[in-house]
């Protein structure tokens, strides 16, 4: 036999192995749906969000999970669709399911996402809410197809609330915009007060036409005297319409936390510990820009995904639900402990970082504080505070 007869016989091998291989991987559909709405006015033009949060997160991990499913003929599917309204999203649902999709990423405010539960509770799908943060979504707008991996206001404001009690800043001012999303994150806040034996001496709610950005250094001060000292501020601004103007402007010289200066935040580019360095370039490479917290709430989504997938060799939703939320998951993310999910509500269990806009300061929960099966139970809700009961 020549040596051109042997080379064209390996070469036909090599096709026949490769195409075998193609027939007879096993594919899994997930669909990233993205809502889209028109921002509110605010003082400051300077806060433009990046229109891919979230896609660019899921997108990351899709790659990482094909890099590795190459090896075990797998491969994950991603679809991406970015609606208008609350009706294009629930259609596109719809639709993505009919065509076999089971496993969707929704990025999408409370009231679409609650639409979309209603929807798909009586069929086998698979939700991931990444961007939702209300509360009410964990304690009873109950759904056993949804996980969140998005934290819940509670979760953030118990990990302040458990910072300010390590650092005894126990007396509190509470400064909060005229929106409704203001009004739902002070009251997580005034929950978690009262759990950590914090003290609300006032609370203020910033309704001003006045320009900031002008006159910030004569409002602001006046704004905040009180007749009582407070150690700290805290600043429920969802928006960020005047957030940014409290810091170092205060009428008693404090710290402000919450919506600015000391945030609670899953996920940002200054954490660099447990190898999160090697997430953020890799991410920056992809990106163009440094990875957010709903970009993280993505990518752990479809971690999750991928994890299961790998681990039970199904493509099967209620299979890979029933191991996302066994005893036998635990995701490494990056944040010096293996991540699970709540069974009773589906809620991602996760560390929260305390940080400043250039470092991070702390993380919860805090050292010291106790729980009797997970210390991570002490950020959100625990079972006997909500209706859900799904095991």
């Amino acid at each position: 036999m020549t040596l051109f007869r042997i080379l064209t016989l390996l070469l036909l091998l090599i096709i026949t192995g490769t195409n075998a291989n193609e027939n007879n991987k096993q594919n899994l559909k997930v669909s990233y749906l993205k809502l889209t709405v028109a921002a509110p006015a605010t003082l400051s033009s300077m806060v433009t969000p990046p229109q891919d949060s979230g896609q660019q997160g899921a997108v990351l991990a899709v790659n990482d999970a094909n890099t590795t499913g190459k090896f075990v003929n797998q491969q994950i599917i991603l679809t991406t669709d970015i609606l208008q309204s609350a009706e294009q999203i629930t259609q596109t649902l719809k639709e993505r399911y009919a065509s076999g999709h089971r496993i969707f990423l929704i990025n999408a405010d409370k009231d679409a996402l609650r639409s979309l539960q209603q929807w798909a509770s009586d069929k086998q799908v698979l939700l991931f809410n990444i961007a939702a943060t209300a509360d009410i979504l964990r304690k009873s707008w109950c759904d056993k197809n949804t996980l969140h991996t998005a934290l819940s206001d509670s979760m953030k404001t118990d990990a302040l609330a458990q910072w300010l009690l390590a650092k005894r800043l126990t007396k509190v001012l509470v400064v909060h915009g005229r929106f409704a999303k203001d009004l739902t994150i002070v009251s997580a806040f005034e929950r978690s007060a009262k759990r950590y034996g914090l003290k609300l001496i006032e609370k203020k709610q910033w309704d001003f036409n006045a320009d900031l950005r002008r006159s910030a250094a004569r409002e602001m001060p006046l704004f905040t005297q009180t007749a009582r000292e407070y150690d700290v501020v805290f600043i429920a601004d969802a928006i960020k319409d005047f957030a940014d103007y409290l810091p170092y402007n205060t009428y008693l010289p404090r710290p402000v936390i919450g919506s600015a200066g000391a945030q609670a935040l899953g996920w940002h580019a200054r954490i660099e510990q447990w190898g999160a360095l090697q997430l953020q370039n890799r991410f920056n490479a992809l990106a163009n820009r440094p990875m957010n917290e709903t970009d993280f709430a993505g990518y752990v989504a479809l971690r999750s995904i991928s994890s299961a997938f790998l681990s039970t060799k199904s493509s099967q939703v209620d299979t890979l639900k029933e191991y996302i939320q066994s005893a036998d998951f635990g995701l490494g993310a990056y944040l010096g402990r293996k991540l699970t999910y709540r069974q009773w509500n589906g809620q991602l269990r996760m560390p929260i970082s305390i940080l400043h806009p250039t470092a991070l300061i702390s993380q919860s929960p805090q050292q010291g504080i106790l729980h009797p099966t997970n210390e991570l139970d002490t950020l959100g809700f625990e079972k006997a505070e909500t209706g859900c009961r799904f095991n």
